[in-house]
């Protein structure tokens, strides 16, 4: 009962009340001041990617062709259409598919590679880590025009003068070498960025691990995938993820490369909605939808990608 009675003056005590509103007052200034330094932020984030978003979801609803102010509302058609009656889109979600996945696989397994075959160095880390970021340091659409000019021209002039037959090919040309062109092109500029994560990832494994592996005997191999691999599962998820999202929406190469010839052989989704809303058709609300199917299927894969990695990081 004393203590109840000392606490209840102690709050009654007018230094103690002006000491809590103090702190009251200090905690209110760090949270608008924290809201002040996100504003601007949000604002760009809300302007430019959610209400734009929000639009899209609802216009794929409707039959809009971009430049009416009305517009009449058709429900799921557009994703029905999408889904069954266009070979083009379909087609284009199949090459798509391929390519991610051949990306996803070959990117992160070269870039970990390269990290490991770096980091294993003693000297000339700085210009290795250097000549294989260099590509991201060049814009997309001009890296493209870049490995254009290397198909077209370069390629067959070294195959006449070099007498190295098998670089004559049409390497834009014909279906086939047209995805490893694709290919090569989207690893030339990803491998480094990857790489770099990697890099950044391995060294903050601890040494003394790696030294207790080799004192009981584990092979260098047995030491990486034991204690090395387990430790950087966590950038492995980070790089996986970006690969797919950025292996899904790629659109920049495919347009300056091959427009999405021969034919259509080689358009992705993101080209394919580009042609549908822009290209003639100026079909906005197909496009839409379209865009909106693509948006679904990088979120499923997404999250079972996440969530499928992170129970190996609990795991580790």
């Amino acid at each position: 009962m004393a203590q109840l009675n000392s606490g209840v003056n102690q709050v009654n005590d007018p230094k103690f009340r002006d000491k809590w509103m103090r702190l009251a007052k200090g905690k209110n200034k760090g949270t608008l001041s924290l809201f002040l330094f996100l504003a601007p932020a949000l604002l760009f984030y809300i302007t430019f990617l959610l209400i734009p978003a929000i639009g899209g979801a609802y216009y794929s609803l409707t039959d809009w062709n971009g430049l009416s102010r009305s517009s009449n509302f058709v429900g799921i058609s557009n994703y029905v259409e999408a889904l069954r009656n266009d070979p083009d889109f379909l087609n284009s979600l199949w090459f798509t598919l391929k390519l991610t996945v051949v990306i996803l696989i070959v990117q992160n397994v070269v870039a970990l590679f390269l990290a490991v075959m770096i980091e294993s160095r003693s000297r000339g880390k700085g210009l290795f880590r250097t000549v294989f970021f260099m590509p991201n340091m060049v814009s997309l659409i001009i890296s493209a025009f870049m490995w254009y000019f290397i198909f077209v021209t370069v390629l067959p002039q070294l195959s006449e003068w070099a007498i190295l037959t098998f670089l004559d090919q049409e390497w834009l040309g014909n279906p086939q070498t047209a995805f490893y062109s694709i290919l090569i092109v989207s690893l030339w500029r990803g491998i480094g960025y990857m790489m770099i994560i990697y890099i950044a990832a391995l060294q903050g494994v601890p040494k003394h691990l790696k030294e207790a592996a080799v004192i009981d005997g584990a092979s260098a191999f047995q030491s990486f995938r034991n204690v090395t691999l387990p430790m950087i599962m966590h950038a492995i998820t980070i790089c996986l993820f970006l690969t797919l999202n950025e292996a899904f929406r790629i659109f920049d190469v495919v347009f300056a490369l091959t427009g999405g010839g021969p034919g259509r052989s080689t358009q992705v989704i993101a080209l394919n909605i580009y042609h549908e809303a822009f290209s003639g058709n100026y079909r906005f609300g197909y496009a839409s939808a379209k865009a909106m199917i693509l948006f679904f299927i990088v979120l499923v894969i997404t999250v079972i990608q996440v969530s499928v990695m992170k129970r190996r990081e609990i795991e580790s």
